[in-house]
């Protein structure tokens, strides 16, 4: 009888052990099925929710000490001071009232080294100006005369192109992005926000941009691409992506304040690329779209402008990310023909 009984509490425990299990494992079946919802039809919802990234006071000054190691290593800044900076910016306002002005401390310990000044500062500012198209200079060296051939810095600017914006930097040490300057190198990829309820930083949750009329992380990039587009010179390259609506966004940073910020008496020329996915759709080209309201303001402004339709070198770097695609087949088998009528 004893044995039957425990027999039977067994059978029970291993029941009530398998209800369970099999219990356990619907709600974590419908836990991942809701997750995944979420990342597929509200991902903005999920990045609302992204706090302060993790350890960013290590990250951003460890940043700082390699660009001025191994980057630039001729720049001179102080890494913890612009960090202390940063932080009283942050720190000491409501998280969506963080605006232009509050980073201006910081923006004045880290002042941009010239793009464009390729020749050093010793030059004459009418040579430094010079450096924004290749020339010669003659020097001399106890009695030995040296030629030295400057290549120009050429500014890149982009809009909803960013991963092939990185591949066409790659290609051309002499390419100059907001990321090759300090504050871009720093803070590239990173999210900060201040705490509600205490001081310093919300690793939790921060606001989305949309929700916010001055949120920390738009406003020091707001500050960054204007300097930027401010230090522009010689001719620059704007990236559009052709298979989108909107290619040239006015609301955008660049349509809202890099273009803006462009000096037509130090810009020569501003080349439009307009590159499509490779697959398509191919929806707005340097003749329809809005790229046509660029290229408008450009005129209206004075700019010298040139416009591109899928560039060759872009279309290369499509390719070396998905050769399969039957437009590189294509490309492929005409860089062949080039080649050979030029061996013949």
């Amino acid at each position: 009888m004893h044995k039957h009984a425990s027999l039977l509490r067994s059978n029970e425990a291993v029941q009530g052990l398998t209800i369970i299990n099999s219990t356990f494992e619907t709600f974590v079946m419908i836990n991942l099925t809701m997750w995944l919802i979420m990342l597929l039809f509200c991902p903005s919802q999920l990045r609302a929710h992204l706090g302060t990234t993790p350890n960013i006071k290590h990250i951003v000054v460890g940043r700082c000490y390699n660009y001025i190691s191994l980057v630039n290593p001729s720049s001179r800044y102080d890494c913890e001071e612009i960090w202390r900076l940063f932080e009283e910016a942050v720190v000491h306002q409501a998280s969506c009232n963080v605006k232009v002005e509050d980073y201006h401390q910081m923006f004045i310990a880290m002042p941009h080294t010239w793009p464009c000044d390729r020749v050093g500062l010793d030059f004459s500012s009418e040579i430094r100006h010079r450096a924004c198209s290749s020339f010669l200079i003659h020097t001399s060296l106890n009695g030995t005369f040296w030629t030295h051939i400057f290549t120009p810095a050429q500014f890149l600017f982009w809009s909803k192109t960013r991963a092939l914006m990185h591949s066409y930097a790659a290609t051309d040490r002499h390419i100059w992005t907001l990321e090759d300057t300090l504050v871009g190198f720093m803070f590239n990829d990173l999210i900060w926000c201040r705490h509600k309820e205490r001081p310093g930083f919300d690793f939790s949750s921060c606001p989305e941009w949309s929700s916010c009329q001055n949120h920390p992380v738009y406003s020091l990039w707001r500050q960054a691409s204007q300097t930027f587009a401010e230090l522009a010179c010689g001719n620059i390259t704007v990236l559009l992506n052709g298979s989108i609506a909107n290619a040239f966004d006015k609301k955008s940073m660049f349509g809202s304040v890099e273009l803006d910020s462009l000096n037509p008496q130090s810009v020569d020329y501003v080349n439009i690329k307009v590159v499509a996915n490779l697959e398509g759709p191919y929806i707005e080209s340097c003749s329809q779209g809005s790229v046509l309201d660029l290229i408008q303001i450009l005129r209206s402004r004075g700019f010298s402008w040139t416009c591109t339709d899928n560039d060759q070198t872009l279309m290369i770097l499509q390719c070396i990310q998905d050769p399969k695609e039957s437009a590189c087949q294509t490309c492929a088998n005409s860089l062949s023909h080039r080649q050979c009528l030029t061996s013949n």
